[in-house]
C-alpha cells in the first residue's frame, strides 16, 4: 500500500463523524463494534505502513549527513593537499605541488560530488518528514477516534441494557395492572354490599309483614267491641 493510500485512509478514517454514523444505522451497537474491528484493523496495518516509512526517512537522513560529513571531509583534504602543494612550490618542488594540486582537484571533486547528493536529499527528506507527520497525527486522531468509538459502545450497551431493565420493570408493573388483585377484592365488596341490601330488604318487608298482621288483628279487635256493642244496644231495647 503506498504512503498517499495510507495517508488517505488514516484522514478519512479520523475525520469520520461518528454521530452521524449512529444516526444512520439499524443497528448502532453493531455498527460500533464494527467500526471498531476496522479502525483496529487500520490502525495496526498504518502503524506497520508509518513505522517503515520512518525507517526509510532516517536511512535518508543518515545518508544525508553521511554525504555532509564527507563534504566536510574532502574539503578539509583539499585544502590540506593545496596547503602542502604551495610549500612544495615555495621550496622550488613544482612537479610534486602540481600533483598535490591535482590531489586538491580530485578532493574537491569529491566535495562537490557529496555536497550534491546531500542537496539533491534534502526535498525528499523534507517531503518524508512531513508525511511521517501527518501520518502520525492520523494516527493519534485514529487512536482517539477509536478511544470514543469504545467510550460510545460502552455508553450503547449500558443504556440498552438500562432500557431494557426499564421496559422489564414496566412490564411487570403493566401486569399487576391488568391482574390487578384489587379488582377482585371490589367485586367481592360489590357482592357482599349486595348480599347486605336483600337482607336488609327482607328485613324491611318482614317487618312491614308483622305490622300487617298486628293491624289486622287491632281491626279484628275493633269489629268484636262493635259486635258487642251492637248486642248490648239489642238486649238494652228488648228490656
Amino acid at each position: 500500500m503506498s504512503k498517499q493510500t495510507i495517508l488517505g485512509r488514516v484522514t478519512q478514517l479520523a475525520k469520520a463523524n461518528i454521530n452521524a454514523l449512529l444516526d444512520q444505522a439499524e443497528d448502532p451497537q453493531k455498527m460500533l463494534d464494527q467500526l471498531i474491528r476496522d479502525y483496529t484493523s487500520n490502525i495496526s496495518e498504518a502503524e506497520q505502513a508509518v513505522a517503515t516509512t520512518i525507517g526509510n526517512l532516517r536511512m535518508l537522513e543518515a545518508d544525508h549527513q553521511e554525504d555532509v560529513e564527507a563534504a566536510g571531509e574532502w574539503g578539509g583534504k583539499a585544502l590540506a593537499a593545496s596547503r602542502k602543494a604551495d610549500e612544495l612550490r615555495a621550496a622550488g618542488s613544482t612537479a610534486d605541488a602540481d600533483k598535490f594540486d591535482n590531489l586538491a582537484k580530485v578532493a574537491l571533486g569529491r566535495q562537490m560530488q557529496s555536497e550534491n547528493e546531500a542537496r539533491t536529499a534534502e526535498p525528499t527528506i523534507a517531503a518524508q518528514t512531513e508525511v511521517v507527520d501527518k501520518l502520525r497525527s492520523g494516527l493519534d486522531s485514529m487512536k482517539n477516534k477509536l478511544t470514543e468509538l469504545r467510550a460510545k459502545r460502552d455508553e450503547l450497551v449500558a443504556r440498552a441494557k438500562t432500557a431494557q431493565a426499564q421496559n422489564t420493570m414496566l412490564d411487570a408493573v403493566k401486569n399487576i395492572d391488568v391482574m390487578d388483585p384489587t379488582s377482585d377484592l371490589n367485586r367481592f365488596e360489590e357482592k357482599v354490599r349486595r348480599e347486605e341490601a336483600m337482607a336488609l330488604g327482607k328485613q324491611e318487608l318482614a317487618a312491614s309483614s308483622l305490622d300487617a298482621q298486628f293491624e289486622s288483628l287491632e281491626d279484628l279487635g275493633k269489629t268484636s267491641e262493635i259486635e258487642a256493642r251492637l248486642a248490648a244496644l239489642k238486649q238494652g231495647r228488648a228490656a
